[in-house]
């Protein structure tokens, strides 16, 4: 190869977005829909949009329920984490009557930036149609030292419309005494009702920040977790239920504000908290969508 033809290759590298200095972008998009179908007579939700670019699909969709029960996807992210210039765009639409559960395989991990400091970004927006229902459950996410990027999650429901999900975040990595204690992280999350806001958060994660420590802010904790449920019947006595099952400890506590039921967990300990959130789907699903928990099977393996 010529000293020419390298240019050559390095510039057509740099026009598809595939740099290697400050302003590399690798993007990676995937776009799902679901309807509910009558066949038969039955009402079955089906995958029926299912568009892809760069590392993020999914494969076929399960019915562990049985034919006519709840569609679980799992999203898969080959590489299992984001790097410096990562931008993951995942939309998924579920349509009116349908209902859908969304999970990973694994955790995500989120990297340490690159020398130039270039932050990832990962936006989820996911739309619920009248009658709808989405369980949104996703694996934990890792943040190691010196990752920075931004994650949203945006939530868009009609009237009628109902979900149940999570988001788990663990920082840093304690078991091989690597804490995270450079970098920066910020998280958004819109949850709306026909387009009015029900609840909208942001939340910047810097350990040099003295909300990182103050016990008004992070106090510390390494790991912290989100669940939230809308389209409860009787929210009163579903989080007394929550309340009566879980262990009592200062790490967590349960609330609700504007139809929203909120979980929240912050302590040290990953495996408690995704145990409190598993724990607390199993006691609402029944009461949100009429069927007892069924674990999706990539959980187990």
């Amino acid at each position: 190869m010529t000293a020419y033809q390298a240019i050559g290759n390095r510039q057509a590298a740099n026009d598809s977005g595939h740099r290697f200095d400050g302003d590399r972008r690798w993007a990676a998009t995937l776009s799902l829909g679901f309807v509910a179908r009558q066949e038969r007579g039955e009402t079955l939700t089906r995958l029926t949009r299912r568009h892809h670019s760069g590392p993020l699909r999914v494969q076929r969709p399960f019915y562990p329920e049985g034919r006519t029960g709840c569609c679980h996807v799992y999203l898969l992210h080959p590489p299992g984490g984001l790097v410096s210039g990562d931008a993951l765009t995942i939309s998924a639409d579920v349509g009116e009557g349908a209902h859908t559960l969304l999970t990973t395989p694994a955790a995500a991990k989120l990297y340490k930036a690159d020398s130039h400091g270039v932050a990832w970004a990962q936006h989820t927006h996911l739309t619920v149609a009248k009658d709808a229902i989405l369980e949104y459950l996703p694996q934990e996410t890792l943040a190691f030292d010196g990752s920075r990027g931004e994650q949203s999650t945006t939530i868009e429901l009609a009237s009628g419309a109902r979900t149940l999900g999570w988001e788990i975040l663990a920082l840093g990595r304690p078991a091989s005494r690597l804490p995270f204690v450079s970098g920066h992280l910020e998280q958004r999350f819109k949850l709306t009702l026909d387009g009015q806001p029900l609840w909208l958060e942001r939340q910047p994660l810097d350990p040099n920040h003295p909300r990182f420590a103050g016990k008004w802010g992070q106090g510390g904790a390494t790991v912290q977790a989100t669940l939230w449920a809308v389209g409860l019947d009787d929210e009163a006595d579903a989080i007394e239920a929550v309340r009566e099952a879980l262990p009592e400890n200062n790490r967590w506590a349960i609330t609700r504000r504007r139809g929203v039921v909120l979980l929240r967990y912050l302590g040290n300990e990953r495996n408690e908290a995704w145990a409190l959130c598993q724990q607390t789907w199993e006691i609402l699903r029944p009461r949100l969508t009429g069927l007892e928990a069924h674990i999706p099977r990539i959980w187990l393996t």
